[in-house]
């Protein structure tokens, strides 16, 4: 598996990138994990858009799926040839009205033509070549963390949440952890919502990923002090997701 991280930054879009985007590829397919805001013009300098296979959205907050927007405008206004053939769209229930009401579009048709939108609930699924597990995770709204396997190599995105025992089931001996890491440690926030870096360090050790890569990095933190508090925490190898970083995700590590 070939890992491209297009937008890492959390809540909204950074100096440094745009918010949630991933983009994994094996055998030719290619799989988006999250369109957040920003997430599709910084795609546009690594593939053809015109070429993903299928995209998988977390969840429905706006920093993860808003792009999604942009992306039907794409594929379905495009002056040569007309609109481009529906590809399979992964997302929490709700996910077609969701994405129509975002747009401003009547929910009948909504986006459905451009769009096979496809509910997730918990379990295991497969999206082109990869074994895809996906479960719920801790956040405010109904969120879902995943792990794919290719060719016996396992990477697993946590999307956003909590600390929660799902999420360490997910990343059980995975070869790459991407996990976020928005918040800090001794500052209030809520619960029940984000990870601090020692809480994703904590999270990658109890499952015992292989490596670990730190995402969701929200602009007015300083990512330095949140790697320092994943390494406090986990003893692996540890970075932060930065956009344009291809990473090989192979089994063993």
């Amino acid at each position: 598996m070939r890992l491209t991280i297009i937008g890492p930054s959390g809540s909204f879009p950074g100096p440094a990138g745009p918010a949630s985007c991933y983009l994994v590829e094996a055998d030719g397919f290619r799989l988006l994990l999250d369109l957040g805001n920003g997430a599709l013009g910084t795609l546009q300098r690594h593939v053809d858009i015109y070429t993903i296979d299928a995209v998988y959205l977390s969840h429905l907050h706006a920093d993860h799926c808003l792009d999604l927007c942009s992306y039907w405008v794409a594929r379905t206004f495009h002056p040569d040839g007309g609109p481009k053939p529906r590809i399979p769209v992964y997302g929490p229930p709700g996910v077609a009205d969701r994405m129509a009401l975002a747009y401003g579009l009547d929910p009948d048709p909504g986006m459905r033509e451009t769009f096979d939108f496809r509910e997730l609930s918990p379990g295991t699924l497969r999206i082109g070549p990869f074994t895809a597990t996906v479960d719920h995770v801790n956040h405010p709204v109904e969120a879902f963390g995943i792990r794919l396997e290719h060719d016996g190599a396992v990477l697993t995105y946590s999307g956003d949440t909590g600390a929660c025992g799902e999420l360490v089931e997910l990343a059980r001996d995975a070869d790459l952890f991407l996990c976020e890491a928005s918040f800090h440690d001794n500052r209030d926030h809520p619960k029940d919502m984000h990870l601090t870096g020692s809480e994703a360090g904590e999270q990658a050790s109890r499952a015992g990923a292989r490596r670990l890569l730190l995402t969701h990095l929200v602009p007015w933190n300083d990512d330095e002090r949140t790697l320092a508090e994943a390494r406090s925490t986990y003893d692996g190898p540890v970075g932060l997701a930065v956009s344009g970083e291809v990473h090989e995700v192979t089994a063993g590590g």
